[in-house]
């Protein structure tokens, strides 16, 4: 899980992506077959982030899920999930459901993941329009 050598390490002792990897697999260890992840990724530095995102893909590939994961971060959702929900801001309704059907794994910076998010951007925008606000993406 990319900890090796710091095993004896203390909490303190590890960097802000060691701890979500230590959370993550305390949590992967736990055998639910459902992760609830709210903005997992949002307190990390981009590389860290990035990282952590490609981490998270090839964790799931090995111990697979069904995950729901809450982001802001419209290519982290089209990096990281199979379908996008978009919600519109207070009270939250579904604004739009997009199927990410590309192969993994994915880059925010493939033509195809550039289309979707341009899609869900839309969506977005579509659904702050008609609520007035900010909008999540799920």
């Amino acid at each position: 899980m990319g900890l090796e050598g710091f095993e004896q390490a203390r909490p303190d002792e590890l960097s802000g992506g060691m701890r979500q990897r230590v959370a993550f697999l305390r949590t992967l260890l736990s055998g639910k077959p459902v992760l609830c992840l709210d903005e997992p990724f949002g307190a990390l530095d981009a590389i860290t982030r990035l990282e952590m995102q490609a981490w998270l893909t090839g964790a799931l590939l090995r111990e697979p899920r069904t995950v729901v994961l809450v982001t802001h971060d419209v290519e982290e959702a089209v990096v990281l999930a199979d379908r996008v929900t978009v919600l519109s801001p207070r009270p939250g309704r579904v604004v739009a459901e997009i199927a990410v059907a590309l192969e993994r794994p994915r880059r925010g910076t493939d033509p195809g993941a550039i289309a979707l998010r341009e899609r869900t951007m839309a969506a977005l925008a579509a659904g702050g329009e008609r609520e007035g606000g900010a909008s999540d993406v799920r």
